[in-house]
């Protein structure tokens, strides 16, 4: 992930300000917060800073995807992009097992553990297509983004090795 997030830094150039880059890079699907942080310890931006510009990059297309996320995936069955659509609908069903049983707190831990799959994006599209409330799906959410973005500044900013 470190050598995408470099290349993403490096294609949106100079000339933008590092706040603007790592915002857009927490608003990418793969990257998330997880990449923002990341890039934020790359531009030398402060902890603090960072993680209120990546939280805030993460979550802005959440609402949208738990709103509207049905309806695109049911126009895109109608196009070319039909076995992308069953590609994301079987992902989603996999990982939502996992969740299903604890609803609101497994979509919590779901959201809140860094690793590659896990985060905001695939997090609304598993609680999208589980039917899950709006507003126990935005608190689940929020609240696992802003603890994953809690452990990545622990981690990105060298925190861990001061503690021990």
């Amino acid at each position: 992930m470190d050598q995408i997030v470099k290349n993403v830094v490096e294609g949106l150039g100079t000339s933008s300000s590092s706040e603007l880059i790592i915002f857009v890079v927490s608003m990418l699907p793969v990257l998330e917060l997880r990449g923002g942080i990341l890039a934020a310890g790359m531009l030398n931006v402060d902890m603090v800073r960072a993680l209120i510009i990546c939280m805030a990059g993460t979550l802005l297309p959440i609402p949208f995807i738990l709103l509207f996320i049905r309806q695109i995936l049911d126009w895109m069955r109608n196009t070319r992009f039909v076995k992308l659509v069953h590609r994301l609908e079987e992902k989603a069903e996999q990982k939502s097992q996992s969740i299903e049983k604890y609803k609101t707190f497994g979509l919590f831990v779901f959201v809140a553990i860094p690793l590659p799959g896990t985060g905001a994006w695939t997090g609304a599209l598993i609680a999208a297509l589980m039917g899950m409330r709006f507003r126990h799906a935005m608190f689940s959410i929020i609240a696992g983004t802003l603890t994953a973005g809690i452990i990545m500044c622990f981690i990105s900013y060298g925190m861990l090795g001061r503690i021990w």
